[in-house]
């Protein structure tokens, strides 16, 4: 692997240990996934960490943009078969792509304790000031999610539509369920975690080509660019104390009286966030319309199967009455 990059946080002043995936490592993705991808290395409180992401579509003042949200353990790759889906849309359409640091193209701090919950969420938040998002749709699944839906109440006025994911708010209320915690354990053991393979695992019905779990692969060319895969499951707050259960439970009280509306896909297959934990997400959406799509062969990465989400999403916001009584 190329040699670490030094970068001291302005956020923490603490030194952090990079390592950057050369770009010939995402030749495998070329042709299934053609966005040109853009950097930015100077979001405040980050300078020096380059945060990659995919950018399409219309920047005028009238766009209509889709903020794509990925989680653990993938990469903006998980959105190939939205994106077109979105950008035709509309002809002010706009997909913006970010991928988390530690995933994707983005910079992948070496040490598990440079993640945190605010470490992410407070990056999101700096790149949505930095990408001038206008007329935003929040996309999300997994920790997109988790992180994603604590977003729009910081920036009232700029979302207003949603399509969610098998994901969850978790303010720490719950119990974890024993499946969760050795999946938590697993990653944090285990330094080199087969990425590709554990997604395959977990899309369904449907099966991975090679040069898609290849894809999946991509960004870790050895077990030291992983800390960031291994570390997000146990970031997870899992009791009301742990750093991000207040934001979240105070996302959860926002969301009760937006009345923006809300498309919300299931993958029913999904042990983990399928249809229980989806269901008591939705029981936060008591204002606006919600249309919810239970979806007999998607696992826990519904995107697998996203073109026809997309389509259905874009014809309930275009229709929400119809499609609502379905």
């Amino acid at each position: 692997p190329p040699p670490p990059i030094a970068r001291t946080l302005t956020s923490t002043m603490s030194q952090v240990t990079a390592l950057r995936t050369p770009d010939a490592a995402f030749d495998v993705v070329k042709k299934a996934f053609p966005y040109s991808p853009h950097y930015v290395e100077t979001l405040p409180g980050y300078q020096g960490l380059r945060v990659a992401y995919i950018d399409e579509g219309d920047h005028s003042d009238e766009q209509e943009t889709f903020l794509c949200l990925h989680g653990e353990p993938s990469w903006s790759y998980l959105y190939r078969k939205m994106i077109p889906v979105f950008l035709s849309s509309s002809k002010n359409a706009r997909v913006v792509c970010p991928d988390f640091l530690g995933f994707g193209r983005s910079d992948k701090p070496t040490e598990l304790e440079t993640y945190t919950f605010d470490f992410h969420r407070q990056m999101l938040m700096e790149f949505i000031k930095f990408a001038k998002l206008k007329n935003v749709t929040l996309v999300c699944q997994d920790w997109g999610g988790v992180i994603g839906l604590t977003l729009p109440m910081e920036f009232e006025g700029l979302f207003n539509r949603l399509i969610v994911m098998n994901t969850a708010l978790s303010t720490g209320k719950g119990k974890p369920t024993s499946g969760f915690l050795k999946w938590k354990a697993f990653c944090l053991k285990t330094p080199n975690l087969p990425v590709g393979g554990l997604i395959a695992k977990s899309v369904g019905t449907k099966k991975l080509a090679p040069e898609e779990i290849a894809a999946y692969d991509a960004p870790y060319p050895a077990g030291e660019y992983k800390a960031g895969v291994r570390t997000f499951p146990a970031l997870v707050p899992v009791t009301p104390d742990m750093p991000g259960a207040a934001t979240s439970a105070k996302a959860a009280k926002w969301w009760n009286t937006n009345s923006m509306p809300k498309f919300v896909c299931i993958g029913m297959l999904d042990p983990v966030l399928g249809h229980g934990p989806m269901m008591a997400l939705i029981n936060h959406f008591k204002s606006g319309n919600v249309y919810v799509m239970k979806h007999s062969q998607a696992g826990h990465f519904v995107q697998e199967h996203g073109e026809e989400i997309a389509k259905a999403a874009i014809a309930f916001f275009q229709t929400p009455l119809l499609l609502s009584k379905l």
